[in-house]
């Protein structure tokens, strides 16, 4: 159960993949290496186009004009600076309001963002990314204390059958 909930946290958490276009929500600086105290390699104003390059930990290399480096990864928003934004969106209201309600309050969508039909026909496993998602487990006792500080309910969720071989 508890790698169901991972998996599904890091997904919908950290989903971004190369080549993807974004934007800073706020000025940042521009790192040499994913740390904060690493050299600064440009600062980046609020609204600054970038291509994602990869992700590492809660960092991400971009590129910005002619310059590669990283920016932590919730100075970043998906998608176009342009497109219109909901008022006070930090980005994290739709993940407490997953944990407050159960449901994102988000419209289904039939596509997968930055999964290529290839890359749902053919996945690989990525053993070093899952061992990263199970260092965010827990354990029953701390999950019923976090649940009863927010007044959150028990429900009972069957296991889902095992895959046919």
């Amino acid at each position: 159960m508890r790698w169901l909930i991972v998996f599904c946290l890091g997904w919908s958490v950290f989903a971004a993949h190369a080549g993807e276009a974004a934007y800073t929500v706020r000025a940042t600086e521009l790192k040499a290496k994913p740390f904060s105290d690493a050299a600064t390699v440009a600062s980046l104003a609020e609204n600054s186009t970038v291509e994602v390059l990869t992700r590492q930990s809660s960092w991400m290399q971009v590129k910005s004009g002619d310059t590669t480096g990283w920016v932590k990864m919730l100075s970043l928003r998906l998608g176009d600076a342009a497109a219109p934004k909901k008022s006070g969106d930090s980005g994290l209201g739709a993940l407490f309001n997953v944990a407050a309600t159960g449901g994102s309050g988000s419209t289904v969508s039939t596509g997968v963002r930055g999964l290529s039909e290839e890359k749902l026909k053919n996945p690989q496993p990525d053993p070093k990314a899952l061992e990263q998602l199970n260092g965010y487990a827990t354990d029953e006792k701390a999950a019923r204390r976090f649940g009863k500080s927010g007044k959150l309910s028990a429900q009972q969720l069957d296991y889902l059958p095992a895959p046919a071989k």
